[in-house]
């Protein structure tokens, strides 16, 4: 016992356990202050910023239980810190904030190019009731397949490049938008419903990858939000929403150029943060629906289905 006694000190409560206290105020820090995280090594910064919810929750516990190990009172006054900056970013999203009265539902998926099922994958999309329906990386051989599963549901369509937008009411002005990939992944389209246009956006922004010799790899993604929220600017129609899978969360500062002017419907009318990748054990909301004129009143994760996203879903109210 006498070497195992003089490692854990001698001190009071108050005098052990300042490593931890140390580290637990580290932990507040990097959550309340990520937009200070360089970017310029390796993405570092947005990368912290995909997984910030997971930072406390992953640190805490085990600084909790080495605290109580030690009998430190120091670190566990000091774990208060992490705990109640994680709270005032993200204890929101936790409590239900959805309500009634939607005019729209629209839903939105990235089905997968190698989903084995894709009639069945749309046929379980377009059961949720979805009014507008958007789907991401389509594969060009599997195209007929979920234009077949969705005619039933859906009278109106269009497939820009390996995007798509079916909805059950008038689509009119369809073009693709250039978010600077070379190839169609962003389309845009106005919905004509009963209660006025919206215009609808869908977009799959480019792969982002974690690599040992160059960090977070998202320079290519980072080009096309820029892009993307260009083309938002501009739009005419007052009552705008985007779908899409953008590879990025509402919390990473390279999808500004979106975020600054769009809301998200998880974080204003969800319950619960709403993650959809992946979707074996999501740890991040990497597909969104964002709008801007409109009011959301709900949004939700659908059952999985074949993909290895979630499918997404939000009521929204217009006019």
């Amino acid at each position: 016992m006498g070497p195992f006694r003089s490692w854990r000190g001698d001190g009071g409560p108050w005098r052990r356990g300042a490593v931890l206290a140390g580290l637990a105020v580290a932990v507040a820090l990097l959550t309340a202050l990520h937009a200070k995280v360089p970017n310029r090594i390796g993405n570092l910064g947005s990368l912290s910023e995909t997984f910030l919810p997971w930072l406390a929750v992953f640190a805490v516990p085990p600084l909790l239980v080495a605290a109580v190990w030690r009998r430190s009172g120091t670190a566990l006054l000091a774990l208060l810190l992490p705990i109640a900056v994680w709270l005032n970013l993200f204890g929101g999203l936790i409590t239900d904030k959805s309500s009634g009265g939607g005019d729209l539902t629209v839903a939105t998926h990235n089905v997968n190019a190698g989903n084995p099922d894709p009639e069945g994958t749309a046929r379980e999309v377009a059961g949720a009731g979805a009014d507008v329906l958007a789907l991401q990386e389509l594969a060009h051989g599997q195209v007929d397949s979920y234009r077949r599963a969705l005619a039933g549901t859906y009278k109106y369509h269009s497939v820009q490049g390996t995007v798509g937008l079916w909805s059950k009411y008038p689509l009119k002005a369809v073009k693709p938008v250039d978010i600077r990939m070379g190839w169609t992944r962003a389309m845009r389209a106005t919905v004509t419903t009963p209660r006025g246009e919206v215009a609808v956006y869908v977009a799959h922004m480019p792969s982002v990858r974690v690599k040992m010799n160059a960090g977070f790899t998202a320079n290519e993604r980072d080009k096309s939000a820029d892009a993307l929220g260009e083309a938002i600017a501009l739009e005419e129609v007052s009552q705008v929403v985007l779908l899409g899978d953008l590879n990025g969360t509402m919390n990473d500062r390279a999808l500004r150029a979106v975020t600054s002017q769009m809301r998200s419907t998880q974080g204003a009318a969800g319950d619960g943060f709403g993650f959809s990748w992946p979707a074996s054990f999501p740890m991040a909301r990497i597909d969104q629906i964002m709008v801007k004129g409109v009011e959301p009143v709900a949004s939700w994760t659908l059952p999985r289905t074949d993909s290895d996203h979630l499918p997404i879903a939000a009521s929204i109210r217009l006019g």
